[in-house]
């Protein structure tokens, strides 16, 4: 690396690719980011109406790699079980219909 200029992070390395995890040239991650946020925030005020708290469980908003939205959970363990046994129970009352 050379000197503290704003190319110093990519001297010499080539970093944007699929394989790597990171962003690729041209594909648009922001959009799909856009979407996955309004999507997680509608769900985690459902998980607050639910009287769960963030850092028991929530929703985070992320792109796969063609930049499509994606939400992604995080639930402590502690929250893991009664999660499951609200879901349980809405497929057990009434079929698991929206």
């Amino acid at each position: 690396m050379t000197g503290a200029g704003a190319e110093w992070f990519g001297d010499g390395l080539d970093v944007t690719g699929a394989d790597l995890g990171l962003w690729v040239s041209g594909v648009d991650y922001i959009g799909g980011w856009r979407e996955a946020r309004e999507a997680a925030d509608r769900l985690n005020l459902a998980f607050l109406g639910a009287e769960f708290e963030p850092f028991e469980l929530r929703a985070v908003a992320s792109t796969d790699e063609d930049g499509l939205g994606v939400v992604r959970l995080l639930v402590s363990l502690g929250a893991v079980d009664r999660l499951a046994g609200l879901l349980e129970a809405r497929v057990q009352g009434d079929g698991g219909a929206a």
